[in-house]
């Protein structure tokens, strides 16, 4: 589809071209925004294809709403086609934190609070589902902020939501190895005080599980 077809879009550059989808940078109506549009996977059949992207992008948006509602840092919906398979959301400040972190803007302290903002995600029902450095944005002031939640989840079970400190687990350890001890801090951010009724102490035993089943089958 033509980006030309989006209504008051105006289109500057290409940040990423990923395996599901392509994200460009532009402006919506003057304000900074990004064209999330979703590319078709030629391997699947085209009526499965287009029956995954309107489910995704129908759960995104949701889960986008929602977090909106709560004052989560995460980007606002502005619109959204289920049937073209594009969104369009608010540009966020910040750069990836695997940049802040290679060039040493960002450490240990941050990586805490990663852990500390996926609990705080996970306590209001959701999980991430792709939880790279990559997807972490880290602005001036060290405030972190979650996007692409593509692969996002409502009501997450157990296993999901130790998937994504697990996610986390393996960019840090393998990207990121020079920081001694940045699992350790995401645990504990995630950890926290240990107070209310969330679960993080069984969120973090099921991620040791899964970390322990990934040693032995690899």
């Amino acid at each position: 589809m033509a980006t030309a077809a989006i209504p008051m879009w105006a289109p500057s550059e290409v940040l990423h071209e990923g395996a599901e989808a392509t994200v460009t940078a532009g402006t919506w109506i003057g304000k900074p925004a990004v064209l999330k549009m979703r590319r078709p996977r030629g391997y699947r059949h085209p009526d499965l294809d287009r029956r995954l992207t309107r489910q995704r992008l129908s759960v995104e948006s949701r889960v986008l709403g929602r977090l909106h509602l709560m004052g989560f840092p995460s980007p606002s919906l502005y619109d959204l086609d289920v049937e073209e398979g594009w969104m369009l959301l608010s540009r966020i400040d910040g750069r990836p934190l695997c940049d802040a972190l290679r060039d040493g803007s960002a450490g240990l302290a941050v990586v805490k609070s990663a852990g500390a903002l996926i609990r705080r995600l996970h306590e209001a029902g959701f999980s991430h589902g792709d939880m790279t450095t990559h997807n972490i944005l880290v602005d001036a002031s060290g405030r972190l902020s979650l996007i692409d939640f593509g692969l996002s989840r409502i009501s997450p079970e157990l296993e999901h939501m130790g998937l994504d400190l697990q996610v986390l687990n393996e960019c840090l350890t393998a990207s990121h190895s020079e920081f001694e001890g940045a699992v350790e801090a995401m645990v504990e951010g995630y950890l926290g005080d240990g107070g209310g009724e969330f679960r993080a102490r069984d969120v973090v035993s099921r991620f040791d599980a899964i970390r322990g089943r990934v040693r032995y089958h690899g």
